[in-house]
């Protein structure tokens, strides 16, 4: 599964420019040329970004369904139009805006950025299963080897041997598989059981080790997805 965008225009100069941007972001392309029939396949399609042409006739009424749908909230909404005035930014809900006509530095940077806010959406919940050790260092003389059982953005989740009666903050460190990638990050106890797992929250993560958890999370997300 890839990621998707509607194009709600008619004018296909600029679609081709959006189409050529989003290509190379990996981001599947649907055109839509009429705002009626748009309309109706945002209800029943899975769409996770929609780009409007705000002077294509009947747009209004399919930003106005889109801010009522169940699923707007997660879709970012992006607004073009040639009238600067006429894009209703605030009204709209809408995330972006492009003028047109649409600048290729614009769009790159603003279609990331949308790109971005669709991947994390989809990540923020996401926990990949997993069944390798882990070390947990407390302060500078406990040290306790477990195993990481899934993996999300924002902590883990491990089972021990033995139940867990620890406080205080915690050091993890292991291998991402098939990655080459070590991490070693600084947490603490979410939550506990009497059988020994336990989740863990991450609290202090390098900024490059961020970006390799989260690019590796990506890749296992959609391979898994696709």
């Amino acid at each position: 599964m890839t990621l998707e965008t509607m194009i709600v225009s008619r004018d296909w100069q600029e679609i081709s420019v959006l189409e050529c941007i989003l290509g190379s972001l990996h981001v599947g392309v649907r055109v839509e040329p009429d705002a009626e029939q748009a309309r109706k396949r945002f209800g029943r399609a899975k769409v996770d970004a929609v780009i409007v042409d705000r002077d294509l006739s009947g747009t209004e009424r399919f930003v106005c369904g889109m801010r009522s749908a169940r699923n707007s909230k997660t879709v970012p909404l992006i607004l073009m139009s040639a009238s600067p005035d006429r894009h209703g930014l605030p009204l709209s809900g809408a995330t972006f805006y492009f003028e047109k006509p649409v600048s290729v530095d614009q769009a790159v940077r603003t279609l990331s950025a949308a790109r971005n806010l669709i991947l994390n959406g989809r990540l923020r919940y996401h926990r990949e299963s997993l069944n390798v050790p882990v070390s947990l260092r407390f302060g500078r003389q406990r040290n306790m080897s477990v195993h990481l059982m899934n993996l999300s953005q924002g902590g883990i989740g491990i089972l021990a041997g033995q139940p867990l009666d620890v406080r205080g903050p915690v050091t993890i460190s292991f291998e991402l598989p098939e990655s080459g990638v070590s991490v070693e990050a600084e947490g603490e106890f979410a939550w506990t059981d009497s059988g020994g797992n336990a989740g863990i929250r991450f609290v202090t993560v390098p900024e490059a080790l961020h970006r390799n958890l989260q690019l590796w999370l990506e890749k296992r997300y959609f391979a898994r997805v696709s």
